[in-house]
């Protein structure tokens, strides 16, 4: 009787706990102080003018609703889609104007529909007109703004394809295919193919089973999400990613050849041909659409076939440094030429290790009409990362070891791949200080971008981020390629963080920058550096107002081992130190690898950034009276023979004990009341302090991986297997350690994470092995949400949880 009286009490109470964590399911609000920081409206975005005349102002939606990320979503080949022949889960913009940079006056930009979402602009290469893909109730439609008359028309009768143009910043037509601008009234673009025919519908009966065979060659795969899973899935995806480009004019439509995947499209500089790249079957239910078997060909711009470059079959994962495709990759036109391609092959097959080779990479070349043999342009020591273009006397070539962190530009002469290449840079990837940033490129007669320099190739202008030990102070300088030496010519001041974001006349110096402090958000500034002024474009406001006296420093510290440290610190509006005393303390870091040391220890960023604030900030708990911690450094430092992640665990502790001791000998943290938290890699780093330190009374792991086990093909910057490093996959797993939890972990993840690695799965895992355990700790599911959060009700739970959660752990002891 007694064992089951009590067997009973022990279900009844697992019952009561289970039931627990069901109840009260309803979205909530988070405190005042919170909701009206997270909802403020911010400043629009911005995108200058190909000549420097004006910025497009667009009004972003902050959020999706609930309701709108609730909608039909389609997850095929590494990509998610809707049924409307576009990207899923994009916030668009509700509103655009003009601001002209000479007069300073703003003009609006009429004719759109109501309820208008510009999905992505774009400026005609001579800055006439502007382009939009609007979202209808439909599908995605082509508009056209003229700037003469400040009008938007509608210009595309059919619908426009934008699978392929999927999340990214906006700041053109879209991330992968770009408008091509035949003239500055006509575009080429993919659309829906007319007989696209009936939406897919899915069998409820299976023709058979799904099966995978492995044939016996070694083909790893990270653990890509939103994979092809079915027949079906093949179906949709050939439907919603097949299109037709479309040559759109003011005075109708013209197809130009026949549908295909595209996933690029480029016009040559002398808009006479197309470099298409398509997607071809096999399909692959292991990695996702850019590993599929492919075809780059050339055609013209009535669709006929010029030329079949390059075919290239399935490709697979090749782990380990340094690696790369054994077929020829980054095809391009040359912007300095009429209609030359060019491409990078790698000699060693693409895997160094295997097939060590003096050079790794070569770059070759092939000019219209095809009808020659490819010509060799240069070869380079390391992987090829890119090519800047001059002429055919001049070009930069950037090449990087991943192994080595080191990256090298050289400059070499196009027209004769025999002649000595000149090493310009040679720097740690790592080492912000000694990088000299960015040659500067100007607009060729093609309307291509080429690098701005002097009749003798002498001398590069670069645009630079100005890493130093006070901070990033961006600059432009001149640089001296046969004496090596670097001339400032303007340089950001104190107090103030500003970019320049579009150079218009680079032998005047003139130049549109973008201005932020601590007190004021990114104002948009016309300088001329030689005659030393400036005039103010924007004078958007500070959105957060009640946080215009919020105080702000950079800390600086050290490691027990020396490494030197920071951190950038916020404080609540009117704190005291001496009247107040001690706060809580929320730190928020984000754990990242590196070669040296020294490296390392360089400060980064800028002491005068605007702090802005979305979902992913910890400074909404200033309002409640914390000081928080935001970008708490937390490096992970290799050394020769040795990998970064063969002490990671002694190495974050560290960093957490150094953070700790600093804001306590501040005399302003209270550090037996603190929290950590991170997301992703730094939703890892959290569960991991709590289970290997004392030091925390709370942690906030946002949607991370918590079982290593579950990517076993690496991670982050780990190219090791976990066949290769089993201890290192087990120790830097805090689902090992579930039994040590210290303090109490809210667990955070978006239903439909698509993160590679990062599956909900692993904080369900994690919830368990605590709970089982008796760990202190609460698993939020936000419905619908990928690894980045989208819905406005999402993100004011999220806020909600998160207070709740510093309120009883951390500021009243868990009561």
């Amino acid at each position: 009787m007694r064992k089951y009286f009590f067997t009973g009490i022990l279900l009844s109470g697992l019952l009561c706990s289970l039931m627990a964590t069901g109840q009260d399911m309803a979205y909530k609000l988070p405190p005042k102080e919170i909701e009206e920081i997270a909802l403020a409206q911010m400043p629009p975005s911005v995108v200058i003018s190909n000549d420097g005349q004006w910025l497009l102002l667009l009004d972003e939606v902050p959020f999706l609703s609930i309701e709108e990320l609730a909608q039909p979503e389609y997850k095929l080949a590494g990509t998610r889609v809707n049924g409307l022949f576009g990207p899923s889960r994009r916030e668009g913009c509700s509103a655009a104007r003009l601001l002209n940079v000479k007069t300073k006056q703003e003009y609006p930009i009429s004719g759109f529909p109501k309820d208008l979402n510009i999905l992505e602009a774009e400026w005609s290469p001579e800055s006439s007109q502007i382009a939009f893909v609007v979202r209808g109730a439909d599908g995605y439609y082509l508009w056209m703004a003229s700037v003469a008359d400040k009008q938007a028309k509608q210009v595309s009768a059919r619908r426009l394809n934008r699978t392929a143009s999927q999340p990214g910043p906006l700041r053109g037509i879209s991330p992968l295919i770009r408008a091509n601008w035949l003239s500055e009234t006509e575009v080429v673009l993919p659309a829906v193919p007319k007989n696209i025919g009936v939406f897919p519908v899915e069998s409820r009966v299976p023709a058979g089973p799904v099966t995978q065979t492995s044939d016996g060659k070694a083909q790893p795969a990270r653990t890509y999400q939103d994979l092809l899973k079915n027949p079906y899935d093949e179906q949709l995806f050939d439907y919603l990613f097949t299109s037709q480009l479309v040559k759109f004019t003011p005075d109708g439509e013209t197809e130009i050849g026949k549908p295909a995947i595209y996933a690029s499209v480029s016009l040559s500089p002398d808009k006479s041909l197309l470099l298409a790249t398509t997607v071809n079957r096999p399909y692959s239910y292991i990695v996702p659409m850019n590993s599929f078997p492919q075809t780059v060909a050339v055609m013209t711009v009535s669709g006929q076939t010029v030329k079949e470059v390059s075919r290239r079959p399935m490709t697979a994962d090749v782990m380990g440094y340094d690696v790369s495709s054994p077929y020829p990759r980054q095809f391009g036109w040359r912007p300095d030429k009429a209609a030359t391609l060019y491409w990078t092959e790698a000699l060693d097959g693409g895997n160094p290790r295997a097939n060590p080779q003096p050079f790794m990479d070569a770059i070759y070349q092939w000019a219209a009409p095809f009808d020659g043999e490819k010509q060799l342009v240069t070869k380079t020591e390391f992987r090829a990362v890119g090519v800047q273009w001059c002429d055919d006397t001049f070009a930069l070539v950037r090449e990087m070891s991943r192994r080595t962190r080191r990256m090298k530009t050289y400059a070499f002469s196009p027209s004769d791949p025999q002649k000595v290449r000149t090493l310009v840079f040679d720097i740690s990837t790592d080492d912000g200080y000694a990088n000299p940033g960015t040659p500067l490129t100007v607009s060729n007669q093609y309307k291509k971008k080429v690098l701005f320099t002097d009749k003798t190739h002498s001398e590069l202008l670069m645009l630079s981020e100005g890493a130093s030990p006070d901070g990033d102070m961006p600059y432009i300088s001149r640089y001296d390629l046969k004496t090596k030496k670097n001339t400032i010519l303007w340089r950001c001041e104190a107090p103030y963080y500003e970019t320049i974001v579009d150079v218009i006349d680079p032998v005047k110096l003139q130049f549109i920058t973008a201005r932020q402090s601590v007190e004021t958000p990114v104002n948009y500034f016309l300088r001329d550096a030689k005659k030393k002024t400036s005039v103010a474009l924007t004078s958007f406001p500070n959105p957060y107002p009640q946080l215009k006296d919020m105080k702000v420093e950079k800390m600086q510290y050290k490691r027990a081992d020396g490494l030197d440290l920071t951190a950038t610190l916020y404080l609540p509006v009117g704190y005291d130190k001496t009247r107040d005393g001690r706060l809580p303390v929320l730190m928020w870091a984000y754990p990242r690898e590196y070669r040296s040391a020294d490296d390392a220890a360089q400060v980064r960023g800028s002491k005068y950034l605007f702090t802005t604030i979305n979902y992913r900030s910890p400074v909404f708990w200033v309002t409640r009276g914390f000081a928080v911690m935001e970008n708490v450094e937390m490096p992970i430092v290799g050394s020769e023979g040795v990998e970064p992640n063969d002490n990671f665990i002694e190495q974050l502790t560290m960093n957490a004990e150094a953070a700790t001791k600093a804001i306590w000998d501040t005399g302003i943290g209270d550090t037996s009341r603190m929290a950590v938290g991170g997301h992703s890699y730094g939703g890892f780093m959290t569960a991991n302090l709590l289970t290997h330190t004392h030091l925390y009374k709370a942690g906030i792991a946002r949607s991370g991986a918590y079982n290593r086990s579950l990517t076993p093909f690496g991670f982050q910057a780990e190219t090791r297997t976990y066949w290769e490093a089993p201890d290192v996959y087990f120790k830097m797993s805090p689902f090992n350690y579930a039994n040590q939890l210290s303090g109490a972990l809210l667990l955070v993840h978006g239903e439909h994470d698509n993160n590679t690695g990062t599956f909900p799965i692993q904080s369900e895992r994690l919830f368990a092995a605590l709970q089982g355990h008796g760990g202190i700790t609460r698993l939020v599911i936000l419905p619908y949400e990928s690894h980045s959060y989208s819905a406005k009700e999402n993100i004011l739970h999220l806020l909600y949880e998160v207070d709740t959660w510093l309120e009883k752990y951390v500021k009243n002891g868990g009561k």
